[in-house]
């Protein structure tokens, strides 16, 4: 019963923080109801199949979600695409996403790039949703600021539930106050969804401004530490499967509107741990369960978004900003924890992507990632002296040891 709770609330936190970001994505692509059903119709069920097949098969704790640091990405750079190139961008990611992972090329190509590069994209991607909270709480004090005051007296004492927390005290407030608009609720109706097929087209702005900003960032912040997760609890996670199969799923389903589906992270934590079950062996049970919960959430994804948008814009944007302030917090930190040429490199990329430019149609990820690149290569420090002469070693002032503590910090 505890693994079956597990992959509930699991499955609820996932629900209550991350689909308020989907939710904006979106209502920035200006999708029309259909579209936007579809869209979470495919996420939902991508995630539910994948959990549900991959739990069974390989007996592990496996988790599966959309990419919110990649819809956080798309709400930004999805205005000036048509909808078709958009859905070519996503289809382009996950196969590719299912190349690297199924042929194990994947670590080897986040080795070209430094991790700290990475993760100051992550940073730049959530860093202006922050922001917004902030202005959302201007904008609304009451509805919004309840969101965060909820949110930050439940970490304190129920970390685990702070979102769904926040969520619930937001909701509350809206409907006191007499903001909520229930007749958002009763128009979307409680019947199956009907997926929305579009055929995709591959602009090579979109590629290069969507695609390729959105598998590094799915790959880099979501897979690998959903791998991460499951190792630290103990298992031994097929990581080619895993990821191969994840990545296949969301490739079949992007044609409906879906943007990516990858290994959770956050919420795999909450099926993959202890309080799961004292047994690991039957922690998978976690896994099923949320599965479950999101092929239900697919058949009813039409009022799961007028569920939503029921919600007051600043609520939602105020939830949204919680949700991501972990993430925001861990990307940062890993972003500057490294020497001053990569930290200088990461602060460039935070900056040009939360700038959000864009140049010859392309997105603020892209030129982000290629200025992080080039000023980290000028910056670095040479591995080896001149051409013919072999390499001075650098002395470091103080006894060995110090000097070692502190290349270490």
């Amino acid at each position: 019963m505890t693994a079956v709770v597990a992959g509930l609330v699991a499955a609820l936190v996932s629900f209550a923080g991350p689909f308020a970001v989907v939710v904006q994505a979106t209502r920035g692509a200006g999708l029309d109801p259909a579209h936007t059903a579809s869209w979470v119709w495919a996420i939902t069920l991508g995630s539910g199949v994948s959990g549900l097949a991959l739990s069974w098969v390989t007996r592990l704790p496996v988790v599966v979600a959309w990419s919110t640091p990649g819809a956080a990405l798309l709400i930004a750079s999805l205005g000036g695409f048509a909808w078709s190139d958009a859905v070519g961008a996503f289809l382009a990611a996950s196969a590719a996403a299912c190349v690297l992972g199924a042929t194990g090329w994947f670590g080897r190509l986040l080795s070209l790039v430094p991790g700290a590069l990475m993760s100051a994209l992550l940073a730049g991607v959530l860093l202006p949703f922050v922001v917004h909270g902030a202005t959302a709480v201007t904008a609304a004090p009451l509805a919004a600021g309840s969101v965060v005051a909820a949110f930050l007296v439940a970490k304190r004492w129920l970390e685990r539930y702070a979102v769904l927390a926040a969520l619930v005290v937001g909701a509350l407030v809206a409907t006191l106050a007499g903001s909520l608009q229930p007749a958002a609720i009763a128009g979307a109706g409680l019947h199956l969804t009907t997926p929305v097929w579009t055929w995709p087209t591959f602009d090579l702005r979109a590629q290069l401004g969507i695609a390729l900003p959105l598998l590094l960032v799915t790959m880099a912040a979501q897979n690998a530490p959903g791998l991460t997760v499951l190792r630290t609890a103990g298992f031994t996670p097929p990581d080619r499967l895993l990821v191969g199969a994840v990545s296949a799923v969301s490739a079949l389903l992007t044609p409906f509107g879906g943007h990516a589906t990858n290994l959770a992270a956050i919420t795999a934590a909450i099926a993959a741990g202890p309080d799961a079950h004292h047994d690991p062996r039957r922690r998978y049970v976690a896994g099923l369960v949320c599965g479950a919960a999101n092929l239900l959430a697919a058949a009813g994804a039409g009022w799961l978004v007028g569920a939503y948008s029921a919600l007051p814009g600043p609520v939602v944007a105020a939830l949204a900003a919680v949700a991501l302030l972990p993430a925001l917090a861990g990307a940062l930190g890993a972003a500057l924890a490294e020497g001053p040429a990569t930290s200088t490199a990461a602060l460039v990329t935070i900056a040009v992507t939360a700038s959000g430019v864009v140049v010859l149609g392309v997105g603020s990820a892209f030129w982000a990632l290629l200025a992080g690149v080039l000023t980290w290569l000028v910056l670095r420090p040479a591995r080896a002296g001149r051409p013919g002469r072999p390499a001075r070693p650098v002395r470091a002032v103080g006894s060995a040891p110090a000097a070692r503590a502190s290349s270490t910090v």
